[in-house]
């Protein structure tokens, strides 16, 4: 199964490429450029490419289009692909802002600024762009940006809670992006890490109006506890909102989802279907504590084992979506490791299972783990070794264990960035 586990990933994540999706989506006939049927006729254009996918992106674009782009930028994580030649690669911190993000962030606000009518300004966005702009708003440092963030991954917060604070401490985020470049027409292709592919909140809506105010990143504050820096609070009590629906900054602005997770959850289906299992995608919408997600999927199984329902193996479970968890401990690794040690542990010692849980950019949480890979013996292995699995999961200290049992799946840097996988094989006898 763990071999089937992997086959079946490939074809998820081949689903994802980034360079396809903007194919898709963008051509160029003349000097016409054709967005999904829309014909524009720029003076120049430029792009800015932001995100873990921002090269591949890039590239794609710059196949197309070729000579007619003016200039760019392309901000990525380290490690992961650059743009094209022609167009200046910029690499800054995940998950976390650092300096170059800082830099990265001011370059790209002086891009943007100086567009005129006629001009174009392509923006090809995908997931983590948020950190890698590093854009504290006037009066907030870097630091306090550091901190806030920080706080916010180890509390819990969904994406979206995420991203409504975000967005009204920066510059770019929240369609900061689209106001600084505005007259110009702008294209943002956006490539979706978050649940349900709301546009606003990919890479926090740099090109799409913000439905959240400053009200809501305050109650996301309060929900969590976190008691932000005295520039933060200044902020979201005294700032300025961020341009909302109906704001004409908009006017000119098209924002365009051109892949998710969904799609690279019905690849896995299919891929587990020509493999002889009877796929069941559960949902891409799962979100929540990974612990709990991972009970609910260990019911499934335990359901489908004991009574075929609700179908009999062989069978594939996929699900998609953004878990997260509530750090309280001092160790290493993310929300996909531990739902992987939390799904070994609820379903130890029963056989005829094997799973994975994967975010789809390699990287998951701080580690160089894109997830895990478990069974029902992952439990026992981790045990072998010297480790208690269910103190590593008490203390969010879940990369050594998994790594302890070899369990940890490790792809790099995919290319791609479009939420959680998770696969559950189920095969009665094996």
């Amino acid at each position: 199964m763990e071999e089937d586990l992997r086959e079946i990933l490939r074809a998820g994540l081949a689903a994802a490429d980034p360079e396809d999706a903007v194919r898709r989506h963008l051509g160029l006939e003349g000097n016409e450029v054709l967005v999904s049927g829309e014909r524009l006729s720029p003076g120049r254009i430029f792009v800015v490419a932001a995100g873990k996918a921002a090269g591949p992106m890039a590239r794609a674009a710059a196949g197309i289009l070729g000579g007619k782009i003016a200039g760019g930028l392309v901000v990525t994580k380290d490690g992961h692909e650059p743009g094209p030649e022609g167009l200046e690669t910029l690499y800054a911190s995940h998950p976390e802002p650092d300096e170059r993000g800082l830099e990265a962030a001011r370059r790209v606000a002086e891009l943007a600024a100086p567009l005129g009518e006629g001009d174009l300004l392509l923006a090809l966005v995908s997931g983590g762009a948020s950190a890698l702009l590093a854009d504290p708003a006037e009066g907030i440092e870097l630091g306090d940006l550091k901190q806030l963030t920080s706080a916010l991954l180890r509390s819990g917060a969904s994406i979206d809670e995420i991203n409504a604070v975000r967005k009204h401490v920066s510059t770019l985020k929240g369609g900061g992006l689209a106001r600084l470049a505005a007259p110009a027409r702008t294209v943002a292709l956006l490539l979706s890490d978050v649940v349900g592919d709301d546009p606003s909140s990919i890479a926090s809506g740099p090109t799409v109006p913000d439905p959240t105010t400053l009200q809501d990143a305050r109650g996301v504050l309060r929900r969590h506890g976190i008691d932000p820096p005295a520039s933060i609070a200044r902020r979201l009590r005294d700032g300025p909102e961020t341009p909302k629906p109906g704001d004409p900054v908009f006017e000119r602005v098209t924002n365009l989802v051109i892949g998710g997770g969904l799609a690279t959850a019905q690849a896995s289906c299919e891929a587990a279907r020509t493999l002889g299992y009877t796929p069941l995608l559960l949902s891409t919408y799962v979100t929540g504590e990974s612990r709990a997600a991972a009970l609910l999927h260990a019911a499934i199984v335990r359901e489908a084992l004991a009574s075929g329902n609700p179908a009999p193996p062989p069978l594939a479970l996929v699900s998609g979506g953004e878990t997260t968890v509530t750090v309280s401990g001092e160790g290493t690794g993310g929300p996909n490791q531990e739902f992987a040690l939390a799904l070994a542990l609820a379903l130890e010692g029963v056989d005829g299972w094997a799973a994975l849980s994967v975010d789809t950019d390699g990287a998951d949480g701080p580690t160089d783990a894109a997830g895990g890979l478990v069974d029902g013996e992952t439990a026992a292995r981790i045990r072998a070794a010297s480790l208690d699995p269910r103190d590593a999961l008490s203390r969010n200290d879940v990369h050594p264990a998994l790594e302890a049992a070899d369990a940890l799946l490790i792809t790099g840097p995919t290319g791609t960035n479009v939420n959680d996988l998770r696969i559950v094989l189920v095969r009665r006898g094996i």
